[in-house]
């Protein structure tokens, strides 16, 4: 399981009003549009030293609230925008990813047969897409309508699902856990609508409206398609769903590597989870005659084939053309695409705009030929010197886990062995793929939006389904160099920065190193530090999922990591709504790891020498505030409560907050005893 530094960009919570504040800045207020060049060529974009003082409120002290102490001026006078359902650092640097890939596709569109530029072209027709209406998915839907019984329409939906449409279990090749040098055929819960079972199950006011307004939106696709009976046919469709969600694992089950590995045999899905056509729906789907396959929740598949088996083939029908509607909707005309984003982008996410189209027909051509268009991005926007020096970065803040490793205290010696045989065989990932993917298979039509869609998808699912049998491809990135994030991989045993993260403020050449330690030092730290957190640290240096602590180790792991989850779940940042400790472990233990690693490379970077004073700050002062500046975020409710459900990652205001637990923090900022953050050593959780 892939880990990421955040969840699509999805990140930071709302903070506290106060009565005080510092104006911004004027290098942060143009910043809120996207990074621009500092008038002297020699400072760096942000602030004097790389982070906005003036966008701190210094009503506040450190150790009452540090996030609020060094982002409430900015929280304060920055607006969400009304096409984000939440807005900070990360979505200032997707837009400038946004504008500058624009500006790469709006070339490429002027040369017909240029197939980024062809795809870009489909997108941006408006009118042509607008007179088709819903035409373009009529087949599909026409398939689906005209099959007379399970086994036909399950023989549809699966042609569908290799298309991109939704379906009622989740397939996919990677690596097999416990033998990362072959892949494997994974499968997993999946077919609900809304973001996770508790938006069907848990009593909740807020989510009962959205359970209505769900309903009323799946009743209004079906009448956009012609279909009589709306509203009816919506209520059966939602009560099949309900019936998936009870049977899915939580979030919490379903992060757990041992517990998700499951070998079933072709004949095991008949016989453990009876009532689904398996055979027709493994041939397919292309995937039969696989020794065995790995089964994630299996008694959530075992339950979803129930409520197959217990749904009428018309209510099923119906399930499976609104999966339909609801994929292809951002491809069809607007009643449909406006209906859809009415949902999804306000109702669930408290969006108040959708993005204007230019920015989805990016989105869209970068996430169906991300590498087409990146080797574009790098050659223009990530010179080799911003590689570099990233490079000595990663090199340094390895070298830092390395002596936290060597001076564990609560670590058995052989393990330790172990863990720095681990980290030497890490292989880091720097801004772009050595190989670039090859589309030259990839059919594009200037005219024809949804099929380049459907035939993206296609693409990517059959290029998957090629693994099989075949060497691992260690080359392969699983983000595009436009992508503002980074990911951990366990089975690879590898950490992976793309090149649109590697600029201010996580990194910048001219910012004080301070900042860069505080902000892309702590992001690279977060990363390698996920190979030791609680699932991570079950993969060898190999990538196999394996045993490889002592028990002991286990037990004193435990210890830390609960106190981590306790702290984190006395977090409120909606009221009643609490972060779920157990959900966020694994980033908040990346977190808390990353920032001391991080600290440390700082510190062996300066050779001995004191740091100097900048602006009347310390070092440590500088690289304490470089981590707050990053996570530099503000939430609409709605978007707030959904990732309190279903993100792994906790919100911005909370991941600030980890420098609670860190004794350098204390001395930079003086928090005391009886203010609300400060926590007495013996309750500050030390793991690495």
């Amino acid at each position: 399981m892939r880990k990421s530094i955040v969840t699509v960009i999805l990140l930071a919570s709302a903070a506290s009003a106060f009565a005080q504040t510092s104006a911004p800045s004027p290098t942060l207020a143009k910043a809120a549009k996207g990074p621009v060049a500092a008038k002297d060529a020699n400072k760096p974009q942000i602030g004097d030293f790389g982070f906005d003082m003036a966008g701190r409120d210094t009503s506040v002290t450190p150790g009452t609230d540090f996030f609020d102490y060094a982002n409430g001026g900015w929280v304060k006078t920055t607006p969400i925008p009304a096409d984000r359902s939440s807005y900070g650092m990360f979505h200032v640097l997707q837009d400038l990813s946004l504008e500058r890939t624009r500006t790469i596709l709006d070339v490429s569109a002027k040369t017909p047969g240029d197939k980024v530029g062809d795809f870009y072209t489909s997108f941006m027709d408006e009118a042509a897409v607008n007179a088709k209406g819903a035409t373009p998915v009529k087949p599909m839907l026409s398939a689906l309508k005209a099959t007379k019984d399970k086994t036909a329409l399950v023989t549809e939906i699966a042609k569908l699902q290799r298309q991109g449409v939704g379906g009622l279990v989740g397939v996919g090749v990677s690596q097999d856990d416990k033998d990362p040098t072959t892949y494997v055929v994974q499968l997993g819960q999946s077919g609900i609508g809304l973001p996770d079972r508790d938006y069907y199950l848990k009593v909740d006011a807020k989510l009962a409206t959205i359970r209505t307004a769900y309903q009323a939106y799946l009743a209004r696709m079906l009448t956009l398609a012609g279909e009589p009976n709306a509203a009816t046919r919506a209520a059966a469709v939602f009560n099949m769903e309900k019936g998936l969600a009870t049977a899915h694992w939580t979030r919490i089950e379903s992060r757990d590597a041992d517990k998700t590995y499951n070998k079933w045999t072709a004949a095991d899905f008949a016989a453990k989870a009876p009532g689904f056509p398996w055979a027709q729906y493994m041939t397919a789907m292309g995937v039969t005659g696989r020794p065995f396959y790995l089964v994630a929740q299996p008694s959530a598949v075992t339950g979803e084939a129930k409520v197959f088996a217990d749904t009428p083939v018309n209510v099923l029908q119906d399930y499976a053309m609104l999966k339909v509607l609801r994929s292809y909707a951002p491809y069809l005309s607007s009643d449909f695409d406006k209906t859809n984003f009415a949902f999804y982008g306000t109702t669930l996410s408290g969006t108040p705009e959708q993005q204007v189209r230019w920015k989805r027909g990016v989105s869209t051509v970068s996430g169906a030929m991300g590498e087409a268009i990146g080797q574009q991005y790098v050659a223009k926007y990530f010179p080799p010197a911003s590689k570099a020096a990233a490079d000595d970065l990663v090199k340094n803040v390895i070298a830092a886990m390395g002596e936290r490793l060597r001076n564990l205290e609560w670590m058995a010696p052989e393990t330790k062995t172990k863990a720095l045989a681990k980290l030497a065989a890490f292989t880091p990932k720097i801004g772009y793929p050595d190989k670039w993917r090859d589309y030259s298979a990839l059919q594009i039509q200037r005219g024809d939006l949804v099929g380049n869609v459907a035939r993206a998808n296609a693409f990517e699912y059959d290029r998957d389904l090629k693994k099989l049998g075949q060497p691992i491809d260690r080359a392969e990135w699983f983000m595009t160099p436009m992508t503002i994030n980074a990911y951990a991989n366990p089975t690879m045993n590898e950490v992976v920065f793309p090149a649109a993260i590697l600029q201010p403020p996580f990194f910048d050449p001219k910012a004080d190193p301070a900042v860069n330690y505080g902000g892309i030092g702590a992001v690279i730290g977060h990363e390698i530090s996920h190979h030791f957190d609680d699932q991570g640290r079950k993969y060898d240096l190999n990538g196999k999922l394996t045993d490889w602590w002592t028990p002991q180790d286990v037990a004193r792991f435990k210890v830390f990591t609960d106190a981590l989850v306790k702290q984190y779940d006395a977090y409120e940042p909606l009221p009643g709504q609490h972060i779920q400790g157990g959900l966020t472990l694994g980033e908040n233990i990346a977190d808390l790891a990353g920032l001391t690693v991080a600290y440390d490379a700082y510190h062996k970077s300066l050779g001995g020498k004191q740091a100097p004073i900048i602006d009347g700050t310390t070092g440590d002062q500088r690289f304490y505030y470089g981590w707050a500046g990053v996570w530099r975020t503000k939430w609409r409710d709605a978007a707030l409560q959904q990732a309190l459900l279903s993100d792994p990652h906790s919100p911005g205001h909370q991941r600030v907050l980890t420098v609670r637990n860190l004794d350098p923090w204390y001395a930079a900022f003086g928090a005391k005893p009886g203010e609300a953050s400060y926590l007495a050593p013996a309750n500050r959780v030390r793991i690495w």
